[in-house]
């Protein structure tokens, strides 16, 4: 399988059957996006949480795309409301789709749509394609249940946040891999706002000196899994 990173928590899965997942699609808002809403396609959606910056695009594309929204159930509910074809999880539960098993897990954050309306709670997502398992963590902050999220899954990639202020930052972010023990991180979540400027190169040097690859994603970039 394919991973592309488009900024920002912006990640695209194409299977190598050519389904393609979207995840947290924030593009046409986005400062930093390589691409608009437009040219993307989905198949699935993944969205962790209901801020602007995360839901991003998801009615867009859905309604172009016709594709399943994944995500906790009431911010599934809202999405539902909107006209979207909506799979309702919640935060320990697992599905297996067509292309593999959806996991949630917890995510020390908040979910409130533009609306300005709490839509459930926050959330993580192991996503495990023939075999290889992906860990968007999603917006959250450290935890220490990482250990156990790493002694259940065998995580191939870990997604992570480092920009700090709303989310980890550098430091807590390397212990949560050191947490997690993926084979590789990516570092997300950084340099799409001045808020959340954050250096990757010192955050790959802290994930290195713990055993752990880690690949810095231009935005844009896609890269084989």
């Amino acid at each position: 399988m394919k991973l592309r990173y488009f900024s920002h928590s912006a990640f695209q899965i194409t299977c190598d059957d050519g389904l393609k997942i979207l995840i947290d699609p924030f593009f046409d808002n986005n400062p930093t996006s390589p691409v608009k809403a437009q040219d993307v396609e989905a198949d699935y959606i993944l969205i962790s949480h209901g801020h602007w910056d995360h839901l991003g695009d998801t009615l867009s594309i859905a309604h172009r795309c016709n594709a399943l929204c994944i995500c906790e159930n009431e911010l599934a509910s809202y999405l539902d409301a909107k006209g979207l074809n909506v799979h309702k999880m919640h935060v320990g539960g697992a599905f297996e789709f067509d292309f593999g098993r959806i996991k949630l897990t917890q995510a020390l954050h908040s979910s409130v749509t533009p609306d300005n309306v709490c839509h459930g709670t926050p959330t993580g997502f192991l996503i495990t394609i023939n075999g290889i398992t992906l860990y968007h963590t999603g917006d959250t902050g450290l935890f220490s249940d990482m250990k156990l999220i790493g002694q259940l899954d065998n995580i191939h990639t870990m997604m992570v946040p480092i920009g700090d202020n709303f989310t980890m930052g550098i430091e807590d972010a390397a212990m949560a891999c050191d947490f997690v023990k993926p084979v590789q991180a990516v570092p997300m979540h950084y340099n799409t706002f001045d808020v959340i400027r954050a250096n990757p190169e010192e955050f790959c040097e802290k994930v290195r000196s713990n055993g752990i690859e880690c690949k810095i994603m231009n935005f844009g970039d896609q890269i084989t899994i």
